[in-house]
C-alpha cells in the first residue's frame, strides 16, 4: 500500500500542479475483509472538506456520471503503473 500511495502521489503530482496529498486508509470495519484506500487531495477541493476524510463529501459524489472513471483517467492510470514499477 506504500508503494501505491507513493506511485500515486508522484503522477498526481505530474498531472496536477495542484496536487497537495495522498491519504491511505486500511479499514475493516463494516466489510468482513481488510482493505485499503488510496485517496489524491487537491488544492480545488471544496474549502469546508478540504482537511477532512473524503467520506464526508456528499454521497451522490461517489455515483455522479460526470466523475466516473472513464478513457479521460488513462494518462493517470498509465502514470500510476510508470511510477508503480519504477519504485517497486
Amino acid at each position: 500500500m506504500a508503494d501505491l500511495g507513493e506511485a500515486v502521489s508522484q503522477a498526481c503530482r505530474e498531472l496536477d500542479s495542484e496536487f497537495r496529498r495522498v491519504n491511505l486508509e486500511i479499514l475493516g470495519n463494516t466489510d468482513p475483509f481488510l482493505h485499503a484506500h488510496v485517496w489524491p487531495r487537491y488544492e480545488w477541493e471544496s474549502p469546508a472538506l478540504i482537511r477532512k476524510p473524503v467520506w464526508l463529501y456528499p454521497a451522490e459524489n461517489w455515483s455522479d456520471p460526470a466523475t466516473a472513471l472513464g478513457p479521460e483517467h488513462d494518462p493517470l492510470r498509465e502514470a500510476i503503473t510508470r511510477h508503480l514499477f519504477r519504485n517497486g
